[in-house]
């Protein structure tokens, strides 16, 4: 056993009751107020950034969340953190209510809930020391390790492989990977029991980013941590994540196991967005890509029904006027939920949609 596995081992709580729901979002909706008018100013509108969001995590799962930019991904890890305020719904964390709980009634929980935020170049205080940043929440929380503050900042360094001698050093003094660890072991100072990981790969090099998602594999597995995992690499989010849920426009629009969600899509986004990803197999290297046309619509005035519909090569007239909901369909997996009235099967491929074969490299239209 290595010295940063024997660590984490020392670490390492008893293992929570299988099953048992650590986070709890329903209806969860965000809408920002768009002001104008001259000389008063009023709303006009709103951005339906989050829009009837529902979802849970159990202690010690990790949920992968995925879509296009804008789809109101990091949205959704900010309202979880309550470092945005709700605008509808409902967030509990262990059975308590939190959505508009106040500063006082959070504070008891805040050290528990913990954030790796997606840049690590803006994250991090380039006037503080890393000693003095992961040592901050500790102060905040009123913490006092044994050993010291300073003993257990060291130790978290070492924890996410960065040398203890580090500690008096600035951010400016370290690769993006290494700034990285700093925010990974900034979130584990106070030992949360959930982390909201925001893309937290997305600005480092490949293989940075294989080192910090082992790094976060190894710290799920030994201290029992679950993470929303938020990402637009589809190979990370299955390499990370138990469970994926797909979101597009502000609303979940599949939600399922990994092996389910990966090998059997059912809706027509989630069918479009893994047609896109690399595949490194060269037996699929002739594939057929899902190619989508026209923009994502404004989240200003989303459209009627279905907000897929637009860009969709199954769209009919029921899906114009009649939302889809979330369910379970017919032939699917248990937990596997798709908002779709004319799902894929999964397995064969679109018969009407627009597609290219990958002969040769091509730029992607959609984002994955």
């Amino acid at each position: 056993m290595s010295a940063e596995q024997t660590s984490l081992a020392k670490k390492k709580e008893p293992a929570a009751a299988p099953g048992r729901p650590l986070l709890e979002v329903e209806g969860l909706t965000k809408h920002f107020p768009v002001m104008g008018g001259f000389p008063f100013k009023r709303q006009v509108g709103a951005v339906q950034a989050v829009d009837d969001v529902s979802f849970t995590v159990a202690e010690g799962e990790s949920l992968g969340l995925v879509g296009e930019s804008g789809c109101g991904k990091s949205t959704t890890g900010r309202l979880v953190t309550r470092l945005y305020e709700p605008t509808a719904g409902s967030i509990k964390y262990l059975g308590q209510d939190i959505t508009h709980a106040s500063r006082k009634e959070l504070a008891p929980i805040r050290s528990e809930i913990q954030m790796i935020f997606q840049d690590p170049y803006s994250s991090l205080n380039p006037r503080h020391t890393v000693g003095t940043i992961i040592t901050n929440p500790m102060e905040i929380n009123g913490i006092n390790p044994p050993g010291g503050r300073e003993a257990r900042v060291k130790e978290l360094l070492e924890i996410v492989g960065l040398n203890p001698e580090h500690y008096n050093r600035f951010p400016h003094e370290f690769s993006g990977g290494q700034r990285q660890r700093i925010g990974v072991a900034r979130a584990l100072a106070l030992n949360p029991k959930l982390i909201i990981a925001d893309e937290p790969v997305s600005a480092l090099d490949v293989s940075i980013q294989a080192q910090v998602v082992n790094l976060l594999q190894n710290l799920q597995r030994e201290l029992g941590i679950a993470f929303v995992f938020i990402a637009h690499d589809l190979s990370i989010v299955r390499h990370f994540s138990q469970r994926v849920a797909v979101m597009y426009l502000g609303k979940v629009v599949e939600i399922a196991d990994r092996d389910s969600l990966y090998e059997r899509p059912r809706h027509p986004y989630t069918h479009a967005l893994l047609s896109a990803a690399p595949d490194a197999d060269p037996d699929n290297a002739a594939a057929e890509r899902i190619r989508l046309t026209g923009d994502v619509p404004s989240p200003l005035n989303p459209p009627s029904g279905c907000r897929f519909r637009t860009r969709c090569w199954k769209a009919q007239e029921k899906c114009a006027t009649e939302e889809p909901v979330l369910l379970q369909l017919s032939g699917s997996a248990d937990g596997h939920l798709t908002a779709c009235h004319f799902p894929e099967d999964g397995d064969a491929k679109p018969a009407t949609a627009a597609k290219v074969t990958d002969t040769v490299p091509e730029p992607r239209e959609t984002e994955d």
